[in-house]
Protein backbone atom coordinates (compact mmCIF):
# COMPACT_ATOMS: atom_id res chain seq x y z
CA UNK A 1 0.00 0.00 0.00
CA UNK A 2 1.20 3.33 -1.21
CA UNK A 3 0.96 6.19 1.03
CA UNK A 4 0.07 9.66 -0.60
CA UNK A 5 2.85 11.82 -0.49
CA UNK A 6 0.92 14.89 0.19
CA UNK A 7 -0.47 13.87 2.95
CA UNK A 8 3.17 12.76 4.21
CA UNK A 9 4.74 15.85 3.33
CA UNK A 10 2.04 17.61 5.57
CA UNK A 11 1.58 15.66 8.25
CA UNK A 12 5.95 15.88 9.09
CA UNK A 13 6.01 19.40 8.38
CA UNK A 14 2.88 19.62 11.04
CA UNK A 15 5.61 17.74 13.17
CA UNK A 16 8.57 20.12 12.54
CA UNK A 17 6.59 22.99 13.26
CA UNK A 18 4.64 21.45 16.51
CA UNK A 19 7.90 19.42 17.95
CA UNK A 20 7.30 21.31 21.53
CA UNK A 21 3.18 20.22 21.15
CA UNK A 22 4.51 17.16 20.64
CA UNK A 23 6.73 16.41 23.27
CA UNK A 24 4.03 18.40 25.83
CA UNK A 25 1.46 15.66 24.68
CA UNK A 26 3.28 12.12 24.88
CA UNK A 27 1.28 10.33 27.40
CA UNK A 28 4.13 7.49 27.84
CA UNK A 29 7.01 7.61 30.14
CA UNK A 30 9.75 5.72 28.69
CA UNK A 31 7.33 3.50 26.80
CA UNK A 32 6.53 1.75 30.17
CA UNK A 33 3.32 -0.60 29.63
CA UNK A 34 3.33 -2.10 33.28
CA UNK A 35 2.89 -0.19 36.72
CA UNK A 36 5.36 -0.76 39.48
CA UNK A 37 2.99 -3.37 41.14
CA UNK A 38 2.34 -5.05 37.95
CA UNK A 39 -0.89 -3.49 36.15
CA UNK A 40 -0.97 -3.57 32.39
CA UNK A 41 -0.84 0.35 31.86
CA UNK A 42 -2.97 1.93 28.98
CA UNK A 43 -3.25 5.67 27.75
CA UNK A 44 -6.63 6.56 26.13
CA UNK A 45 -7.70 9.50 24.89
CA UNK A 46 -11.30 11.40 23.96
CA UNK A 47 -11.87 12.45 27.85
CA UNK A 48 -14.41 14.85 27.95
CA UNK A 49 -12.97 18.44 28.87
CA UNK A 50 -12.64 19.92 32.17
CA UNK A 51 -15.57 22.24 31.19
CA UNK A 52 -17.82 19.07 30.99
CA UNK A 53 -18.30 18.16 34.61
CA UNK A 54 -21.05 15.96 34.49
CA UNK A 55 -19.22 14.44 31.43
CA UNK A 56 -16.11 14.16 33.34
CA UNK A 57 -17.29 12.56 36.67
CA UNK A 58 -19.07 10.32 34.99
CA UNK A 59 -15.88 9.07 32.60
CA UNK A 60 -13.79 8.91 36.07
CA UNK A 61 -16.53 6.94 36.94
CA UNK A 62 -16.06 4.18 34.44
CA UNK A 63 -12.84 3.91 34.77
CA UNK A 64 -13.04 3.15 38.84
CA UNK A 65 -15.69 0.82 37.46
CA UNK A 66 -13.59 -0.71 35.12
CA UNK A 67 -10.41 -0.78 37.19
CA UNK A 68 -12.38 -2.60 39.99
CA UNK A 69 -13.85 -5.45 37.92
CA UNK A 70 -10.00 -5.60 35.67
CA UNK A 71 -7.61 -5.07 38.75
CA UNK A 72 -4.70 -5.80 36.66
CA UNK A 73 -5.35 -3.30 34.23
CA UNK A 74 -4.99 0.71 34.61
CA UNK A 75 -6.30 3.38 32.64
CA UNK A 76 -4.39 6.81 31.95
CA UNK A 77 -7.14 9.21 30.60
CA UNK A 78 -6.30 12.02 28.19
CA UNK A 79 -8.43 14.98 26.66
CA UNK A 80 -7.24 16.25 23.57
CA UNK A 81 -9.91 19.23 23.39
CA UNK A 82 -13.62 19.14 23.15
CA UNK A 83 -13.44 17.80 19.42
CA UNK A 84 -10.88 14.77 19.76
CA UNK A 85 -9.82 14.69 16.64
CA UNK A 86 -8.84 17.96 15.39
CA UNK A 87 -7.75 16.75 12.15
CA UNK A 88 -4.14 18.70 11.36
CA UNK A 89 -3.22 18.21 15.39
CA UNK A 90 -4.47 14.45 15.02
CA UNK A 91 -1.80 14.49 11.40
CA UNK A 92 0.77 15.92 13.91
CA UNK A 93 0.21 13.26 16.87
CA UNK A 94 0.59 10.28 14.02
CA UNK A 95 3.65 11.79 12.56
CA UNK A 96 4.99 12.02 15.96
CA UNK A 97 4.30 9.37 17.08
CA UNK A 98 2.65 10.81 20.63
CA UNK A 99 -1.22 8.94 20.26
CA UNK A 100 -2.36 7.51 22.90
CA UNK A 101 -1.60 3.87 23.27
CA UNK A 102 -5.64 3.47 22.17
CA UNK A 103 -6.50 6.74 20.39
CA UNK A 104 -9.51 8.41 18.50
CA UNK A 105 -10.37 8.73 15.59
CA UNK A 106 -12.78 9.17 12.27
CA UNK A 107 -14.05 6.37 10.05
CA UNK A 108 -12.33 8.47 7.59
CA UNK A 109 -8.70 8.45 9.43
CA UNK A 110 -8.00 4.62 8.77
CA UNK A 111 -5.84 4.84 5.65
CA UNK A 112 -4.24 7.84 7.41
CA UNK A 113 -3.44 5.70 10.09
CA UNK A 114 -2.02 2.72 7.85
CA UNK A 115 0.04 5.30 5.87
CA UNK A 116 1.77 6.81 9.16
CA UNK A 117 2.67 3.35 10.62
CA UNK A 118 1.04 3.99 13.80
CA UNK A 119 -1.84 0.91 13.57
CA UNK A 120 -1.62 -1.95 15.06
CA UNK A 121 -3.29 -4.84 13.67
CA UNK A 122 -5.82 -5.97 15.91
CA UNK A 123 -7.83 -8.91 14.28
CA UNK A 124 -6.72 -12.35 16.51
CA UNK A 125 -7.64 -9.88 19.86
CA UNK A 126 -11.09 -8.97 18.74
CA UNK A 127 -12.88 -11.72 20.20
CA UNK A 128 -16.30 -12.30 21.98
CA UNK A 129 -14.28 -12.29 25.11
CA UNK A 130 -12.33 -8.70 24.93
CA UNK A 131 -15.53 -7.60 23.13
CA UNK A 132 -19.00 -9.13 24.22
CA UNK A 133 -21.25 -7.78 21.53
CA UNK A 134 -18.72 -7.64 18.64
CA UNK A 135 -21.30 -10.18 16.51
CA UNK A 136 -24.21 -7.53 16.68
CA UNK A 137 -21.81 -4.48 15.86
CA UNK A 138 -23.27 -3.45 12.40
CA UNK A 139 -20.82 -5.50 9.49
CA UNK A 140 -20.68 -2.58 7.74
CA UNK A 141 -19.17 -0.39 10.24
CA UNK A 142 -16.57 -3.16 11.02
CA UNK A 143 -15.64 -2.75 7.59
CA UNK A 144 -14.63 1.02 7.86
CA UNK A 145 -11.92 -0.08 10.28
CA UNK A 146 -10.69 -3.08 8.34
CA UNK A 147 -7.74 -3.07 5.43
CA UNK A 148 -7.39 -6.22 3.61
CA UNK A 149 -9.06 -8.69 5.88
CA UNK A 150 -6.97 -7.24 9.01
CA UNK A 151 -9.05 -5.59 11.80
CA UNK A 152 -7.28 -1.97 12.86
CA UNK A 153 -10.22 -0.62 14.87
CA UNK A 154 -13.28 -0.51 16.54
CA UNK A 155 -16.26 1.38 15.85
CA UNK A 156 -18.04 3.60 19.05
CA UNK A 157 -20.48 5.71 17.12
CA UNK A 158 -22.57 5.99 13.33
CA UNK A 159 -24.13 9.00 12.44
CA UNK A 160 -26.12 10.73 9.35
CA UNK A 161 -26.55 14.19 8.44
CA UNK A 162 -29.65 16.66 8.53
CA UNK A 163 -31.06 19.93 8.71
CA UNK A 164 -30.30 21.25 12.39
CA UNK A 165 -32.54 24.40 12.81
CA UNK A 166 -33.46 27.13 15.90
CA UNK A 167 -37.08 26.83 16.29
CA UNK A 168 -37.27 30.24 18.52
CA UNK A 169 -35.80 32.18 15.53
CA UNK A 170 -38.00 30.39 13.00
CA UNK A 171 -41.05 31.70 14.94
CA UNK A 172 -39.02 35.47 15.34
CA UNK A 173 -39.08 35.32 11.46
CA UNK A 174 -42.45 34.24 10.87
CA UNK A 175 -41.38 30.72 9.91
CA UNK A 176 -42.82 27.42 10.94
CA UNK A 177 -40.94 25.23 13.16
CA UNK A 178 -42.87 21.63 12.26
CA UNK A 179 -42.32 22.88 8.43
CA UNK A 180 -38.82 23.30 7.96
CA UNK A 181 -37.09 23.95 4.83
CA UNK A 182 -37.02 21.15 2.06
CA UNK A 183 -34.69 22.62 -1.25
CA UNK A 184 -31.44 24.78 -1.20
CA UNK A 185 -34.35 27.41 -2.14
CA UNK A 186 -35.95 27.00 0.63
CA UNK A 187 -33.57 27.28 3.07
CA UNK A 188 -32.03 30.87 1.25
CA UNK A 189 -35.61 32.07 1.82
CA UNK A 190 -35.51 31.12 5.37
CA UNK A 191 -32.01 32.10 6.00
CA UNK A 192 -32.73 35.77 4.87
CA UNK A 193 -35.96 36.16 6.48
CA UNK A 194 -33.78 34.63 9.77
CA UNK A 195 -31.39 37.22 8.86
CA UNK A 196 -33.79 40.28 8.57
CA UNK A 197 -35.56 39.37 11.71
CA UNK A 198 -32.59 38.97 14.05
CA UNK A 199 -30.20 41.84 13.11
CA UNK A 200 -26.53 40.08 14.16
CA UNK A 201 -27.75 36.43 13.49
CA UNK A 202 -26.43 33.85 10.36
CA UNK A 203 -29.88 32.52 9.14
CA UNK A 204 -27.80 29.65 7.74
CA UNK A 205 -24.15 29.08 9.08
CA UNK A 206 -21.51 26.60 7.26
CA UNK A 207 -17.96 25.61 7.83
CA UNK A 208 -14.82 26.57 5.77
CA UNK A 209 -11.92 26.11 7.71
CA UNK A 210 -9.93 23.01 10.07
CA UNK A 211 -11.25 20.24 7.33
CA UNK A 212 -14.62 21.19 7.84
CA UNK A 213 -15.77 22.66 4.80
CA UNK A 214 -14.44 20.20 2.63
CA UNK A 215 -16.51 17.82 4.88
CA UNK A 216 -19.70 19.61 4.08
CA UNK A 217 -19.19 20.46 0.93
CA UNK A 218 -19.43 16.47 0.54
CA UNK A 219 -22.36 15.86 2.39
CA UNK A 220 -24.08 18.97 -0.05
CA UNK A 221 -22.77 17.55 -3.31
CA UNK A 222 -24.31 14.40 -1.55
CA UNK A 223 -27.65 16.09 -1.52
CA UNK A 224 -27.40 17.23 -5.40
CA UNK A 225 -26.70 13.67 -5.82
CA UNK A 226 -23.40 13.96 -6.94
CA UNK A 227 -19.94 12.22 -5.43
CA UNK A 228 -16.66 13.56 -4.84
CA UNK A 229 -14.59 10.72 -6.69
CA UNK A 230 -15.47 8.42 -9.38
CA UNK A 231 -17.11 5.39 -8.70
CA UNK A 232 -13.98 3.81 -9.82
CA UNK A 233 -12.14 6.04 -6.90
CA UNK A 234 -9.88 7.33 -9.69
CA UNK A 235 -10.14 10.87 -10.51
CA UNK A 236 -12.26 13.73 -8.54
CA UNK A 237 -15.72 14.09 -9.62
CA UNK A 238 -17.20 16.94 -8.33
CA UNK A 239 -16.01 20.18 -10.65
CA UNK A 240 -19.44 19.91 -12.25
CA UNK A 241 -22.63 21.54 -12.69
CA UNK A 242 -23.93 19.83 -9.28
CA UNK A 243 -20.42 20.98 -7.40
CA UNK A 244 -21.16 24.47 -8.77
CA UNK A 245 -24.65 24.40 -7.59
CA UNK A 246 -23.55 23.40 -3.98
CA UNK A 247 -21.19 26.85 -3.97
CA UNK A 248 -23.82 29.06 -6.20
CA UNK A 249 -25.93 27.78 -3.03
CA UNK A 250 -23.60 29.71 -0.50
CA UNK A 251 -22.15 32.52 -2.88
CA UNK A 252 -25.95 33.72 -3.41
CA UNK A 253 -26.99 33.19 0.59
CA UNK A 254 -23.25 34.96 1.69
CA UNK A 255 -23.32 37.81 -0.96
CA UNK A 256 -27.01 37.89 -2.36
CA UNK A 257 -28.69 37.85 0.58
CA UNK A 258 -26.16 38.93 3.57
CA UNK A 259 -28.00 36.28 5.46
CA UNK A 260 -24.44 34.20 6.56
CA UNK A 261 -23.18 36.67 8.84
CA UNK A 262 -19.34 38.50 8.31
CA UNK A 263 -17.91 35.84 10.15
CA UNK A 264 -16.26 33.14 8.50
CA UNK A 265 -13.64 30.87 8.42
CA UNK A 266 -15.75 28.90 10.97
CA UNK A 267 -14.76 24.99 12.32
CA UNK A 268 -16.30 23.01 14.12
CA UNK A 269 -16.41 24.50 17.69
CA UNK A 270 -16.93 28.13 15.95
CA UNK A 271 -20.18 27.15 14.87
CA UNK A 272 -21.65 25.03 17.68
CA UNK A 273 -20.51 28.16 20.21
CA UNK A 274 -22.75 30.70 17.73
CA UNK A 275 -25.10 28.10 17.77
CA UNK A 276 -25.73 27.53 21.12
CA UNK A 277 -25.39 31.52 21.78
CA UNK A 278 -28.66 31.92 19.80
CA UNK A 279 -26.98 33.49 16.77
CA UNK A 280 -27.24 30.94 13.92
CA UNK A 281 -30.59 29.49 12.32
CA UNK A 282 -29.59 26.48 10.80
CA UNK A 283 -26.78 24.78 9.77
CA UNK A 284 -26.35 20.92 8.41
CA UNK A 285 -24.98 18.37 11.23
CA UNK A 286 -25.85 15.11 12.82
CA UNK A 287 -28.66 14.78 15.59
CA UNK A 288 -25.62 14.72 17.99
CA UNK A 289 -24.77 18.37 17.07
CA UNK A 290 -27.99 19.06 19.59
CA UNK A 291 -26.53 17.35 22.72
CA UNK A 292 -22.53 19.24 21.81
CA UNK A 293 -24.43 22.41 21.36
CA UNK A 294 -26.09 21.46 25.33
CA UNK A 295 -23.44 20.08 27.09
CA UNK A 296 -20.22 21.53 25.60
CA UNK A 297 -21.45 25.36 24.73
CA UNK A 298 -24.69 25.43 27.16
CA UNK A 299 -27.64 25.57 24.93
CA UNK A 300 -30.86 24.62 25.41
CA UNK A 301 -32.35 21.41 23.43
CA UNK A 302 -36.24 23.48 23.56
CA UNK A 303 -34.57 25.75 21.06
CA UNK A 304 -33.79 22.59 18.52
CA UNK A 305 -34.92 20.34 15.72
CA UNK A 306 -33.38 18.14 12.97
CA UNK A 307 -35.16 17.81 9.67
CA UNK A 308 -34.01 15.84 6.62
CA UNK A 309 -31.32 17.13 4.61
CA UNK A 310 -32.28 19.38 2.04
CA UNK A 311 -31.88 18.65 -1.83
CA UNK A 312 -31.84 20.95 -4.51
CA UNK A 313 -35.58 20.19 -6.11
CA UNK A 314 -36.59 18.31 -2.97
CA UNK A 315 -35.51 16.51 -0.02
CA UNK A 316 -31.36 15.16 -0.68
CA UNK A 317 -30.86 12.67 -2.95
CA UNK A 318 -28.63 10.90 -0.72
CA UNK A 319 -27.47 12.11 3.29
CA UNK A 320 -23.19 12.29 4.33
CA UNK A 321 -23.21 9.43 6.75
CA UNK A 322 -20.03 8.80 9.13
CA UNK A 323 -18.80 8.40 12.63
CA UNK A 324 -16.23 7.18 14.79
CA UNK A 325 -13.88 4.63 16.85
CA UNK A 326 -10.50 3.66 18.48
CA UNK A 327 -7.19 2.51 16.58
CA UNK A 328 -4.74 0.88 18.86
CA UNK A 329 -0.82 2.29 18.78
CA UNK A 330 1.53 -0.78 17.21
CA UNK A 331 4.04 -2.00 19.24
CA UNK A 332 1.48 -2.29 22.62
CA UNK A 333 2.20 -5.73 24.09
CA UNK A 334 -1.09 -8.55 23.98
CA UNK A 335 -2.08 -7.67 27.72
CA UNK A 336 -2.53 -3.91 26.59
CA UNK A 337 -4.63 -4.28 23.06
CA UNK A 338 -6.62 -7.01 25.30
CA UNK A 339 -6.68 -4.37 27.94
CA UNK A 340 -7.80 -1.38 26.10
CA UNK A 341 -10.50 -3.85 24.10
CA UNK A 342 -11.99 -4.71 27.04
CA UNK A 343 -12.06 -0.88 27.97
CA UNK A 344 -13.56 0.46 24.52
CA UNK A 345 -15.97 -2.93 25.06
CA UNK A 346 -16.90 -1.04 28.45
CA UNK A 347 -17.22 2.54 27.58
CA UNK A 348 -19.04 2.21 24.07
CA UNK A 349 -20.20 -0.86 23.50
CA UNK A 350 -22.36 -2.42 26.35
CA UNK A 351 -25.73 -1.51 27.09
CA UNK A 352 -26.10 -0.07 30.16
CA UNK A 353 -22.57 1.08 30.89
CA UNK A 354 -20.37 4.25 29.51
CA UNK A 355 -22.36 6.00 26.67
CA UNK A 356 -25.48 3.30 27.19
CA UNK A 357 -25.53 4.08 30.74
CA UNK A 358 -29.15 6.42 29.95
CA UNK A 359 -30.01 5.71 33.66
CA UNK A 360 -27.47 8.03 34.53
CA UNK A 361 -27.67 10.62 31.80
CA UNK A 362 -31.30 10.84 32.32
CA UNK A 363 -31.09 13.36 35.48
CA UNK A 364 -27.81 15.11 34.08
CA UNK A 365 -27.58 17.83 31.21
CA UNK A 366 -26.91 14.90 28.87
CA UNK A 367 -29.26 13.54 26.05
CA UNK A 368 -31.13 10.25 26.12
CA UNK A 369 -33.43 9.85 22.88
CA UNK A 370 -31.52 10.64 20.13
CA UNK A 371 -31.82 8.60 17.23
CA UNK A 372 -28.01 7.64 17.93
CA UNK A 373 -25.30 5.64 17.54
CA UNK A 374 -26.52 2.96 15.76
CA UNK A 375 -24.16 1.06 16.54
CA UNK A 376 -25.88 -2.68 15.96
CA UNK A 377 -27.11 -4.25 13.50
CA UNK A 378 -31.07 -3.80 13.56
CA UNK A 379 -32.70 -6.50 15.51
CA UNK A 380 -30.43 -7.94 16.88
CA UNK A 381 -30.45 -8.51 20.58
CA UNK A 382 -28.03 -5.85 21.59
CA UNK A 383 -29.97 -3.25 19.02
CA UNK A 384 -33.24 -4.25 20.53
CA UNK A 385 -32.03 -3.60 24.05
CA UNK A 386 -30.11 -0.76 23.33
CA UNK A 387 -33.68 0.41 22.22
CA UNK A 388 -35.50 -0.56 24.87
CA UNK A 389 -33.26 1.14 27.46
CA UNK A 390 -32.74 4.76 25.70
CA UNK A 391 -36.96 4.63 25.96
CA UNK A 392 -37.58 4.13 29.14
CA UNK A 393 -34.96 6.41 30.41
CA UNK A 394 -35.27 9.18 27.33
CA UNK A 395 -35.00 12.83 28.91
CA UNK A 396 -35.33 14.77 25.40
CA UNK A 397 -38.50 15.44 24.09
CA UNK A 398 -38.87 12.70 20.48
CA UNK A 399 -40.54 15.53 18.31
CA UNK A 400 -36.92 17.29 18.09
CA UNK A 401 -35.71 14.29 15.95
CA UNK A 402 -38.82 13.23 14.39
CA UNK A 403 -39.07 14.54 11.46
CA UNK A 404 -35.48 13.31 10.53
CA UNK A 405 -36.27 10.00 12.16
CA UNK A 406 -39.25 9.25 10.13
CA UNK A 407 -37.90 10.29 6.59
CA UNK A 408 -34.78 8.11 6.35
CA UNK A 409 -32.90 9.17 3.63
CA UNK A 410 -30.09 7.08 1.39
CA UNK A 411 -27.12 7.36 3.52
CA UNK A 412 -23.47 7.86 1.13
CA UNK A 413 -20.00 7.26 3.03
CA UNK A 414 -17.14 9.66 2.88
CA UNK A 415 -14.69 9.06 0.26
CA UNK A 416 -11.65 7.26 0.59
CA UNK A 417 -8.47 9.53 1.69
CA UNK A 418 -11.35 11.65 3.04
CA UNK A 419 -9.32 13.95 5.19
CA UNK A 420 -6.53 14.86 2.81
CA UNK A 421 -9.12 15.74 0.12
CA UNK A 422 -11.72 17.72 2.61
CA UNK A 423 -8.78 20.09 3.25
CA UNK A 424 -8.44 20.87 -0.20
CA UNK A 425 -11.93 21.28 -0.02
CA UNK A 426 -11.70 23.65 2.60
CA UNK A 427 -10.24 26.67 -0.39
CA UNK A 428 -13.63 25.86 -2.19
CA UNK A 429 -15.67 26.50 0.52
CA UNK A 430 -13.60 29.31 2.29
CA UNK A 431 -13.56 31.11 -1.39
CA UNK A 432 -17.31 32.03 -1.83
CA UNK A 433 -17.83 32.94 1.79
CA UNK A 434 -15.15 35.40 1.77
CA UNK A 435 -14.57 37.01 -1.87
CA UNK A 436 -17.74 38.56 -3.21
CA UNK A 437 -15.77 38.01 -6.37
CA UNK A 438 -14.69 34.50 -6.25
CA UNK A 439 -14.85 32.27 -9.41
CA UNK A 440 -16.30 29.16 -8.55
CA UNK A 441 -15.40 27.68 -12.30
CA UNK A 442 -11.62 28.77 -11.31
CA UNK A 443 -11.98 27.36 -7.20
CA UNK A 444 -13.54 23.71 -8.52
CA UNK A 445 -10.88 24.00 -11.61
CA UNK A 446 -8.16 23.96 -8.68
CA UNK A 447 -9.38 21.69 -5.84
CA UNK A 448 -9.70 19.03 -8.92
CA UNK A 449 -6.20 19.62 -9.58
CA UNK A 450 -4.94 18.87 -6.05
CA UNK A 451 -7.56 16.26 -5.57
CA UNK A 452 -6.38 14.33 -8.97
CA UNK A 453 -2.57 14.72 -8.00
CA UNK A 454 -3.78 13.33 -4.35
CA UNK A 455 -4.71 10.36 -6.31
CA UNK A 456 -1.90 9.95 -8.42
CA UNK A 457 0.71 10.00 -5.59
CA UNK A 458 -1.40 7.29 -3.70
CA UNK A 459 -1.73 5.32 -6.51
Amino acid sequence: MSAPQYRKAVAFALAAGLGLSLAACSTKSDDESTSADGKTIITVDCMPVGTEKELVANWNADVAAFEKANPDVQIKSVSVGTQCNNPPDFTARLAGGTTTDVFYGYMTDLQQVLDSGQAMDITSYVTKDTIPTWDDVDPALKSVFSDGGKVYGVPIKNYSMGLVYNKVLFQKAGLDPANPPKTWADVRTAAKKIAQAAPGVAGYADYSAGNTGGWHFTAEIYAQGGQILTEDGKKADFNNAMGKQVLQNLKDMRYGDNSMGSRQLLQWGDLLTNAAAGKVGMFIGAPDTTQQIVSQFKGKYADWAVAPLPGQDGLAKATLGGGDGYFFKKGLTEAQVKAGLKWVAFEKLTVGKGQFDYPRAKPQNYPVGLPQPLLFTKDSATAKAEYELRKANANVDPSIYALFENQQLPIKGEPANAQAIYAVLDSAMSGVLTNPNANIDELLKTAEQKVNQLITAGS
